[in-house]
């Protein structure tokens, strides 16, 4: 148990600070007791939704160099409401995050307790030469901790500059499908199409999107996510294997009754 805070003053202001208190009492008793302009105003209920989707991800999905509302996970929550999806879009990107640190807060992000993830890591791995076999086994726990939490995972397919040489740009593009294929998630097959190498579509350092550049992105991601969706309905709407064991009683019990 915590221990109550108590607060002593000296007794040469008690009788001062009471003398005020009396006045403060009688002004307040003389309003008749009408409650304060602010206090009537009536508190706003927040917004409900059907559903909740993190963007996870590194600078690309944070949307380094343009506005928060810019960014595409706010442009993709703003498609899906058009469309009559009313869910919630959270970007949880951090710039100049790696896989290791998507795995890093992996638990944080489960504890938010999502229906859907994007993932969308690696390209900073990538940019960095790290070992293709320590992206892939990042990614592949990343994946593999939301799906045991029941959380639908839209993986972010990337592609790398072709400087690093074609067996690392080939072998770090091949992690994703690769990935998906094992874990049984969704694939946007590249995060950046219609986008990367397009200059009017990226910022000056050729890296990141420009408004236009993440309407476009939330364009591409847009299909996955509402096969995500459909995918989570309908996993919610299928009866639990008791229930369904219940009902087959059930069945059975009329058919004999029927008789």
């Amino acid at each position: 148990m915590k221990t109550p805070i108590t607060l002593s003053m000296p007794k040469k202001h008690c009788s001062l600070l009471f003398c005020l208190l009396f006045i403060f009492v009688n002004a307040g008793c003389d309003r008749g007791g009408e409650p304060s302009s602010s206090s009537a105003q009536p508190s706003q209920p927040a917004k409900a939704y059907e559903g909740t989707i993190i963007a996870l991800g590194n600078s690309l999905t944070a949307g380094l160099g343009v506005a928060e509302e810019e960014a595409y996970p706010a442009v993709l929550e703003e498609k899906l409401q058009q469309s009559g999806y009313n869910w919630q879009v959270i970007n949880a990107g951090i710039s100049g995050e790696t896989s290791s640190g998507a795995l890093s807060r992996i638990n944080w992000i489960i504890a938010q307790q999502p229906d859907i993830v994007i993932l969308e890591t690696g390209a900073n791995d990538g940019m960095r030469g790290l070992p293709i076999r320590v992206i892939r086994e990042n990614i592949r726990q990343v994946v593999h901790l939301l799906k045991e939490a029941d959380i639908e995972v839209v993986l972010a397919g990337m592609q790398m500059l072709q400087n690093l040489g074609p067996d690392y740009t080939k072998q770090f593009a091949a992690v994703y499908p690769g990935v998906a294929e094992e874990q049984g998630v969704i694939l946007i097959p590249f995060f950046l199409k219609q986008v990367a190498g397009t200059p009017s579509l990226n910022l000056p350092d050729f890296i990141h999107p420009t408004p236009e550049g993440h309407r476009i992105v939330a364009h591409t991601v847009y299909p996955f996510v509402v096969k995500a969706i459909l995918a989570r309905n309908s996993s919610q709407s299928k009866p639990t294997k008791g229930a369904s064991l219940l009902l087959t009683s059930y069945e059975k019990t009329v058919a004999l009754y029927l008789r």
